[in-house]
């Protein structure tokens, strides 16, 4: 047999879509050509390729090799082909069986002596030979009822198999519904593919998470005071809203950001399926420890605008979408570029990113929470009743300047976080609140109440579904329009209040917000005043 096919999969904006890698074996001039979009990575496979069959005892045929990475206008990286294209040459010369090769996914990067290297997207590539399954077992139910055969007895659906390098096998074996192998080398796999006696693999358990050890995460109740940015947090995390602390140095607004992911519901399955296949695929790499954790991504200000949205050819993932389900904490906000803090407008309105190039369009979601931290002047201490500032007022307006109005009407909560007085720290043994676990089971009740109610969290409504479950009482509404014409507010924001009211409505489990409640909605939008 001269022509040999595999099936394998390639990273894509965490999606993994089906690679078939056709192998053909044709007399002429000894070569060895890859075509199909592939990347430098891919190109190099060929030495690697090469090298591994000759070190593990096979032989490489001495003929004109061509290798086929269809879809041909997908490009191709990475050098998880490099087991697909040994083993389409080894059956493309009749080393190994051909038909071991059908209705199985490979993917594994060879070192020279045939070994399997680690690879990342193994998470992803799982998620897809599993949608893959589902999708073909619907086409052949469907095929049957066409052909009137409605009555008859399909065969139960197998798990499809999918083969990785064994340090990649265990993050893959948490998606349902795919037997996942893992080999340590080229040989011992086309010995279980030969079915060859005492050479069997089976299929890698999934990693037993129930018992391990939870990660430590931050506790609300190390928060000393700062009753206000708790309740603004809690607000916060019970709709879905973003959120910027402002405050001078010392004052904690970097500690209470890392507790929110602490307070947010826990994740479900298809949430959990959706987060660890998006690490996956990106360069951030997953591990199973991280399995139903929210992301909490905090890149430094220094951070480009590819950093931060995605960016690159093919398109990669940026920090907001590897925030996806989780937090996204920018500290230093105005030290940031003003460009690279522009680009989040959209993203943060639409909770996703559309990423375009001459050759290729990718959509990744940006269902992400944005806390965000910054000082009110450069020196950080305006406003201090000891007089530490020295800015002055136009240095104070220029390098708040920096954030546009635009971005800020899109950030529901803005809230001032005092710096704490010596009496505070000192009774610091009596001090500390509510722990956060505490505070998630409101937070987790307020969550059931919108979802019940909508479907989504409030922070996701639209204008008219504000207009329908967000409308305050008559009293509510006097102070809303009130505030609204003092502050000059924009529709958005306007709207982004009553989306806040409804939230603190949902936690005290009233039906509709009150006067008091907008009352509270309206303080979080004072920081800037009339934004």
């Amino acid at each position: 047999m001269s022509l040999a096919v595999v099936r394998s999969r390639a990273p894509a904006a965490g999606r993994a879509p089906e690679v078939t890698v056709e192998v053909h074996l044709a007399n002429g001039l000894p070569s060895f050509s890859i075509v199909g979009l592939p990347d430098l990575e891919v190109r190099e496979s060929r030495e690697r390729v090469r090298a591994a069959l000759q070190n593990c005892g096979f032989d490489f045929p001495v003929r004109r090799i061509t290798v086929n990475l269809a879809p041909a206008d997908l490009p191709k990286e990475s050098g998880r082909f490099d087991l697909p294209i040994a083993l389409g040459i080894l059956a493309a010369s009749g080393q190994i069986p051909a038909e071991s090769l059908v209705n199985r996914e490979f993917a594994g990067e060879l070192s020279l002596t045939g070994a399997l290297r680690p690879m990342r997207g193994a998470f992803a590539m799982a998620c897809g030979t599993a949608r893959g399954a589902r999708a073909g077992a619907g086409a052949g139910a469907r095929a049957a009822v066409d052909d009137g055969n409605a009555a008859a007895q399909l065969p139960p659906p197998r798990n499809p198999q999918l083969y990785l390098p064994a340090a990649s096998a265990a993050e893959a074996a948490l998606v349902p519904g795919v037997d996942v192998y893992g080999a340590t080398d080229l040989p011992s796999l086309c010995a279980h593919l030969a079915d060859a006696p005492d050479a069997r693999l089976h299929p890698v358990a999934a990693p037993s998470l129930a018992d391990a050890a939870p990660a430590a995460v931050p506790d609300m109740g190390d928060v000393i005071g700062q009753r206000g940015a708790r309740r603004a947090l809690e607000v916060a995390a019970a709709g879905g809203h973003h959120v910027l602390l402002i405050g001078p140095p010392g004052a904690g607004k970097s500690m209470l950001a890392a507790r929110l992911p602490g307070l947010l519901p826990p994740m479900t399955d298809d949430e959990a399926l959706s987060s660890a296949a998006l690490l996956s695929a990106s360069r951030a790499g997953f591990t199973p420890a991280q399995w139903r954790r929210r992301p909490f991504r905090a890149p430094h200000h220094s951070s480009s605008a590819a950093a931060l949205v995605g960016g690159r050819n093919p398109p990669q993932p940026g920090e907001i979408t590897l925030a996806h389900l989780g937090v996204l904490f920018l500290d230093e906000l105005p030290e940031f570029d003003r460009d690279v803090l522009e680009t989040l407008r959209e993203p943060l309105e639409a909770s996703r990113i559309t990423i375009s190039r001459a050759a290729l369009q990718a959509d990744f979601p940006a269902a992400c929470q944005l806390i965000a931290a910054m000082n009110p002047c450069p020196c950080g201490w305006r406003g201090d009743p000891n007089g530490r500032c020295r800015c002055t007022p136009e240095i104070a307006a220029r390098y708040l300047r920096k954030l546009s109005g635009p971005l800020l009407d899109r950030i529901d909560i803005q809230l001032e976080v005092p710096a704490l007085t010596s009496t505070e720290l000192s009774a610091r043994s009596t001090a500390a609140g509510e722990s956060s676990e505490a505070i998630a089971r409101r937070v987790h009740a307020a969550r059931e109440r919108q979802l019940a109610r909508q479907g989504k969290t409030n922070r996701e409504l639209s204008g008219r579904e504000v207009d329908e479950v967000c409308r305050p009482d008559a009293a509510g509404e006097a102070l809303l329009r009130e505030a609204g014409e003092r502050f000059g507010w924009s529709a958005r924001a306007y709207y982004r209040v009553l989306k806040v009211a409804r939230t603190i409505a949902d936690l005290a489990g009233a039906s509709m917000p009150s006067a008091a409640q907008i009352g509270e909605a309206v303080q979080y939008r004072r920081a800037f005043g009339s934004s």
